[in-house]
């Protein structure tokens, strides 16, 4: 049986010589305390501290009886409440759900379980609503169906941003509008989000619904659109590795990095950015992927053989970018400027970190012919449709530097067909002149 009273303590006596009038929840043999709104002097309680002020008593009384009928409400699930769930339970109820503050308390959570890239999308899907409302608090009610209607409006037009640097200073920023898989990948996040306050604030087994619609019913994120093939080619890749660059610049930082990530396997920059010398053990490199670790039962580990090509290149950066740099974050903005400047010295017009990742995945398949298990093996991705399987399958590393092997193999083979073009070119002209 649960009970609620009202409570005045003497010792909890303020500054300002006034008492809170506190609601006690008692259930299972437990107190827990509910503050309430209500002050009061002296003068207003009895000897015993009991509120004997006619008008607070009477809103006292009305919110205990308010409270006794949630609690008769719960009829039988009453025995599955403890008396601090039983407190939340009445004290949140009826409490409207800040959706900007959820976001603020999940992408803190997200930090401290290492998930760096997921919390940032979601501070980006955070501080766009936050633009969007033009206001810091946001009620998960107008959260809804029409509001994603023109929220996507909002997405797809050009928008103007603040945000404050590292100095906390203002930078105002112009941003175009999203493009289709742009659009999707927000919204998708946006989605997450609210599942993620539905899961936290609901619970179906005591009938507790604090966040009662679900717009995404309505509204559908549907499928991820195709998104065109972000892979160079193996004669770019040898004018990216052969390219000269300043030693020290950002542009050599995104060459090499670009390079090292190619030799062993689309390694991602947060990866690079985390892995110590700790993690070499017997020349291979043994790390879990930093975007899928906390959703994987294996915590999306992998071991990769460190190859000749890439041995100068790991020991130059490994646990050094760490010194270098502040964040995971502070490298990315590092190898976003220097690909800027490493596009314009290759002439390769679309180039960036992720595309080394796509390149060896594109040449492990279409030019070495790898299948595509032992393709997403080497790129420590996991297949949804054979989880089954994978409980009675353990790894085999070795098929990891098959793929690995064969594909460092098929540059091989380009560029003795590149230099051979070259000796011929030259010959002719040789000849020529």
């Amino acid at each position: 049986m649960a009970t609620v009273s009202a409570k005045v303590f003497e010792h909890h006596k303020k500054n300002d010589g006034t008492y809170n009038v506190k609601i006690c929840v008692q259930h299972k043999r437990l107190r827990k305390y509910l503050d309430t709104t209500h002050f009061v002097v002296r003068k207003q309680l009895t000897k015993d501290f009991k509120v004997k002020d006619p008008f607070i008593a009477d809103k006292v009384e009305k919110q205990l009886r308010d409270y006794r009928k949630m609690i008769s409400e719960l009829d039988d699930r009453l025995d599955y409440f403890t008396a601090e769930s039983l407190r939340d339970y009445l004290r949140d109820k009826d409490e409207d759900v800040d959706f900007i503050k959820f976001c603020d308390q999940h992408i803190e959570r997200l930090r401290k379980e290492n998930r760096t890239g997921t919390a940032n999308n979601h501070r980006k899907i955070r501080n766009s609503l936050v633009d969007y409302f033009n206001r810091s608090a946001v009620s998960i009610k107008e959260i809804n169906s029409n509001m994603l209607m023109t929220y996507e409006r909002y997405l797809r037009s050009e928008r103007t941003m603040t945000r404050y640097n590292q100095d906390n200073k203002p930078v105002v920023t112009t941003e175009k509008g999203l493009s289709d898989s742009g659009l999707h990948n927000h919204m998708r996040d946006l989605r997450t989000l609210f599942n993620a306050a539905r899961e936290m604030y609901n619970n179906e087994d005591l009938g507790i619904y604090r966040i009662k619609h679900y717009p995404f019913k309505k509204y559908k994120v549907g499928s991820s659109p195709l998104t065109k093939k972000r892979n160079n080619t193996l004669e770019q890749v040898l004018t990216i590795r052969d390219c000269v660059t300043v030693p020290g610049s950002r542009a050599e930082l995104a060459k090499e990095l670009y390079i090292l990530s190619f030799y062993l396997c689309g390694i991602n920059a947060v990866d690079l950015y985390q892995i110590t010398e700790r993690d070499v053990r017997n020349g291979r490199l043994d790390y879990n992927r930093s975007k899928t670790q906390g959703k994987r039962k294996d915590n999306a580990f992998i071991s990769i053989k460190i190859v000749d090509e890439a041995k100068l290149l790991l020991e130059k950066y490994l646990g050094k970018l760490r010194e270098r740099y502040s964040s995971a974050n502070a490298l990315n903005w590092a190898l976003c400027k220097g690909m800027e400047q490493l596009r314009k010295l290759t002439g390769i017009p679309e180039l960036t970190l992720y595309w080394a990742r796509h390149t060896f995945a594109n040449t492990a398949r279409n030019d070495c012919r790898m299948s595509k298990d032992d393709v997403a093996l080497a790129l420590n991705h996991v297949d949804e449709g054979n989880r089954t399987t994978d409980i009675y399958i353990a790894k085999d590393w070795k098929i990891v530097d098959d793929v690995q092997r064969k594909v460092i193999a098929q540059l091989r083979k380009v560029e003795i067909k590149v230099m051979k073009k070259k000796q011929q070119e030259n010959k002719t002209e040789h000849i020529a002149a």
